[in-house]
């Protein structure tokens, strides 16, 4: 899904939500391995019969498990890249709010939102993105940050 573009020509599209992903199943198997990999065993994330006596009805990802598929997600949008890029890392975020819980067997998507691209040095671009954690045939969003990346040419 490579939308490969000249970073000024990117930079242009600020303001403008600029790609949505494909649609990602979070899976009770996801859930669970995102236990095992951070140590949050929290029942309402792994056990479906006390989940179930829970206002959620059932289990939930991890809001963080929902934050940590912003590469995957993003890796399966038409979002706009710039081209020529040796390298991306994650810089960091300046607002996350969890907003609704994703229960197990939902579907997800991310919808960006250019803020800002700016290039701090010669080559390297830093990227500000609003992105909306959708979940399938729900009113409320999973969550919605604002989500920083920096890309080496």
């Amino acid at each position: 899904m490579a939308n490969l573009m000249d970073a000024n020509a990117i930079k242009a599209l600020v303001g403008q939500v600029v790609g949505t992903s494909q649609w990602i199943e979070i899976s009770q198997e996801r859930i669970n391995t995102f236990a095992e990999a951070t140590g949050d065993f929290q029942f309402i994330h792994i056990d479906p019969v006390a989940a179930a006596q829970t206002p959620f009805g059932g289990t939930i990802a991890h809001g963080f498990l929902t934050l940590s598929l912003i590469p995957l997600l993003t890796a399966e949008s038409d979002c706009p890249r710039p081209a020529g890029v040796k390298m991306g890392v994650n810089y960091g975020g300046n607002k996350t709010r969890f907003i609704a819980p994703v229960r197990s067997g939902k579907s997800v998507r991310g919808i960006f939102k250019l803020l800002e691209l700016e290039e701090k040095r010669p080559g390297q671009w830093q990227q500000s993105m609003e992105i909306t954690v959708e979940i399938e045939g729900e009113e409320k969003p999973a969550l919605i940050c604002e989500w920083i990346t920096q890309f080496f040419i």
